[in-house]
């Protein structure tokens, strides 16, 4: 109930008198809208306490039926407005915002953008926002696989800041500058006096064609502590025929070994997806993935070859109603050193099969 009452506050900053008001029914338009997704995964590691990879983020809970996202929206957009609310619960919040304050780890999203030319597509958004970085986002149903790869997982699902955008009038350019508070931050680290920055560059040549570039720039330590990072995610998407769509994608970091450091831990994670559809209720997907994080920047094993894994999986997708579908993946990963747990000895290989029920509104 707190939630709810929460939310109608909210609301009620950013959307006063939104039923009522003549304004908001001839210039702007207020929509609602959820999203829930179950799981179920089953670990063959068999993990004890039922917490799965550090590493992973989502679906993250062996051998029980769990919430992974529950998602409640509000938006408002008018021709020279636009704003999102949004309230979220389940594993997925758990674990992506065990770093924040208790009153931010609900807050999916909470942003106000301006338009700023009274004759171009040109923005200014701020606030806590989805990040402009990767191809897969948090909602499940939007992804071409039923679990995130080892690059979404380990890269922001979120930011925090502010944000100028364009797009062009035929729609094939979008161009945006950034300013955050950090590397998948709603408040700064303590100590934290350091601003970060990003870009974004998507093209889209045709219909079926979509190029993106993205960046991030910043330190997410202390002042004590300070390491610069320098991070870029670049992807293509191709529909290849009416069934048939790819996906290739590579990220690759680099952050300073020690502050004030000329030399550099690297990191980096090539990603091929690919999904059939091979009807209007059944599809067919599938990824091949790499993450070296030698030096464990991102991922941390503290053993002689760091995090080198390649990660494989296939899901099968079933649409249950246009509003609902039901996912099965079988997912496997494969390490260069023992880092997976299994009945009290380490292992080089993980196994898993998950299954999922989204359904939106």
């Amino acid at each position: 109930m707190k939630k709810y009452i929460i939310l109608g506050i909210i609301l009620g900053i950013f959307f006063p008198k939104a039923q009522s008001s003549d304004s908001l029914k001839t210039d702007g338009k207020v929509t609602f809208s959820a999203y829930a997704e179950l799981f179920y995964t089953y670990d063959f590691n068999e993990p004890a306490n039922h917490l799965r990879q550090n590493f992973l983020y989502s679906y993250n809970r062996h051998n029980e039926l769990n919430l992974n996202l529950g998602l409640v929206k509000a938006n408002y957009q008018s021709e020279n407005l636009r704003a999102n609310v949004a309230l979220m619960a389940g594993t997925y919040a758990q674990d992506n915002m065990a770093a924040e304050q208790n009153a931010l780890r609900y807050v999916n999203e909470a942003n106000i953008g301006i338009r700023i030319s009274k004759t171009k597509n040109l923005w200014i958004d701020a606030g806590i926002m989805p990040s402009h970085i990767g191809w897969e986002s948090a909602i499940g149903k939007d992804n071409v696989n039923l679990t995130r790869s080892f690059a979404a997982e380990n890269s922001p699902y979120f930011e925090t800041g502010a944000k100028v955008s364009y797009t062009s009038d035929n729609g094939k350019w979008f161009l945006s500058g950034l300013v955050l508070n950090g590397w998948q931050r709603i408040a700064k680290p303590e100590g934290n006096q350091t601003i970060s920055f990003g870009h974004q560059v998507t093209y889209k040549p045709t219909e079926k064609i979509t190029l993106n570039s993205s960046s991030f720039i910043g330190n997410d330590k202390s002042k004590a502590e300070k390491r610069m990072r320098y991070f870029h995610d670049l992807y293509g998407s191709f529909q290849l025929t009416d069934k048939f769509s790819a996906l290739l994608g590579f990220d690759i970091g680099a952050e300073q070994k020690e502050k004030g450091s000329s030399n550099y831990n690297i990191w980096y994670t090539p990603n091929v997806l690919m999904k059939y559809q091979l009807d209007n209720k059944w599809a067919l997907a599938g990824r091949v993935e790499y993450y070296n994080d030698k030096n464990g920047v991102i991922i941390s094993t503290k053993t002689p070859n760091g995090f080198q894994t390649f990660g494989y999986s296939l899901n099968v997708d079933y649409a249950i109603l246009k509003n609902v579908v039901f996912r099965t993946e079988a997912r496997g990963f494969t390490s260069k050193d023992a880092i997976f747990v299994k009945n009290g000895e380490m292992k080089q290989g993980n196994f898993f099969i998950s299954t999922s029920l989204a359904a939106w509104f």
